[in-house]
């Protein structure tokens, strides 16, 4: 099987196994899309993981090999796009990339549509696709959103690599772990999430989604007064109240996400 699926209480974990190094063909997509539409939808999990098999890759990406068996850069890759994560509607959980080895070209795109990305000191990143004459088209559209233009630039036009202190220092990664200790900290920092606020999440997630590209009034309309979905669904909530009343009680509070 290409993917390795488990539960831990409200945490799914992902792991994309395909040997050699679990580059993502069409069908892989799907899967993933699959996959991740049923923890989007499924009220018991709260946070995911996703990561590579192996120590050597993340993920390679496009399956060049499926390209050259007629496989084309636009084929059906499933309800989330490619990796099942890109174009996701609605998810509003958060989701951790568990970067273990090498991450390129649509690898690196997946890494980059998690919410957290922690990095394995074995961790490279690259988006070698100039060299194979295709678009990284994801890449191209975020990188530059999310670190200073030329440096995005420069990873997309030489496909140079990039090790995990040079991405931690971009921002790109939130933390670099010792690889024997990534997945322990991947899973401790989904268990903190798990214990959160769902519906707080999912409004941050909705906001951050619905309003980055708006001007700073229309982003505050939408919010204030409840145009976004999310957001009024929490502000109506037992876990707002509860929230409240935790605080005023000095306890922790039981969310229910409801």
């Amino acid at each position: 099987m290409p993917l390795e699926v488990s539960r831990e209480e409200s945490v799914l974990t992902v792991v994309l196994d395909r040997p050699k190094a679990n580059a993502i063909d069409a069908a892989t997509s799907r899967e993933m899309g699959a996959i991740f539409a049923d923890f989007r939808d499924d009220p018991a999990l709260r946070v995911a993981i996703v990561t590579g098999a192996g120590a050597r890759f993340f993920s390679a990406g496009w399956d060049l090999k499926a390209a050259a068996d007629g496989e084309a850069p636009d084929s059906d890759y499933g309800v989330g796009g490619f990796g099942g994560l890109q174009q996701l509607p609605g998810l509003n959980k958060p989701v951790i990339a568990a970067v273990n080895g090498m991450a390129v070209g649509g690898g690196f795109e997946l890494a980059l549509s998690a919410d957290l990305i922690l990095a394995a000191e074995t961790a490279r990143f690259s988006l070698p696709e100039i060299t194979a004459g295709q678009l990284a088209d994801a890449a191209s559209i975020k990188l530059p959103r999310r670190m200073p233009y030329h440096v995005a630039m420069e990873l997309l036009l030489t496909g140079r690599w990039m090790d995990p202190a040079e991405a931690k220092g971009w921002g790109l990664v939130n933390e670099i772990v010792p690889a024997d200790d990534l997945m322990d900290r991947a899973r401790a920092l989904a268990r903190l999430l798990a214990d959160g606020p769902p519906l707080v999440f999912a409004a941050i997630k909705q906001t951050v989604r619905e309003t980055a590209h708006l001007p700073l009034d229309a982003a505050f309309d939408l919010v204030t007064n409840r145009r976004l979905s999310t957001v009024a669904t929490l502000y109506d909530s037992e876990d707002a109240l509860e929230g409240a009343r935790a605080f005023a009680e000095k306890r922790a509070p039981v969310w229910r996400g409801r």
